[in-house]
């Protein structure tokens, strides 16, 4: 029997998780949970100024991910009803092993392995990917006022990050389907096509018996 669908949207930041993730939760029903940003208080104080103010950023995170990932558990799956996210708590160690001090990491990296031992992994993975050109302009083109600071140098080191982190995700964990897309050449928020090409291609796992509606 197939697994509830726990559906994970992940790449790196401005690529378009969460455009394309409530997409995908209106055609499929599935309840939709999107990542706390702009709450978090350090992140502007972090683009200015990543060295001072990373640790505060990355446990701001985690602490928020980690309850946002129990109701996951608690208030969905085992309440019969699917999840796509617009991302997933491990994305975490991406931007810990990046931005923390040597000291730093290794107390972070024994918080997260503890908070996350027995929580549930996504059962699909959907991985965007663009280059840094169309990071930045659809960074500036949704204009938060918090990402204005980010430096490309900084971004562009994070895409190469995401790529490293997505291609061990796959050699760890083989019997979860991650789903490569090209933001380059796809734009599923102004085309249609493209749309229904990732749609279609998500329905072929959800018939495949992986996971289950």
């Amino acid at each position: 029997m197939g697994q509830l669908p726990f559906i994970a949207v992940e790449g790196p930041i401005g690529v378009g998780k969460t455009s394309l993730a409530k997409k995908l939760a209106a055609h499929f029903e599935l309840n939709l949970l999107k990542e706390i940003v702009e709450e978090n208080p350090f992140l502007g104080k972090f683009y200015d100024d990543i060295e001072e103010w990373s640790f505060q950023t990355e446990m701001f995170f985690l602490c928020n991910r980690f309850k946002q990932l129990e109701d996951i558990e608690t208030k969905y799956l085992k309440q019969g009803k699917p999840v796509i996210a617009d991302y997933h708590i491990s994305k975490n160690m991406i931007f810990a092993k990046r931005t923390l001090k040597e000291k730093q990491f290794d107390k972070y990296a024994q918080i997260y392995n503890i908070l996350t031992a027995d929580m549930p992994k996504p059962n699909m993975m959907i991985y965007l990917d663009a280059s840094l050109d169309t990071l930045l302009g659809r960074i500036r083109m949704r204009g938060r006022d918090i990402e204005q600071n980010i430096q490309p140098a900084y971004l562009e080191q994070l895409s190469k990050d995401y790529n490293e982190f997505m291609n061990q995700f796959e050699q760890m964990n083989p019997e979860i389907p991650v789903i490569r897309l090209n933001g380059d050449v796809l734009d599923f928020v102004k085309y249609q096509d493209d749309l229904d090409g990732i749609i279609h291609t998500v329905e072929e796992h959800l018939r495949k018996g992986e996971v289950v509606k």
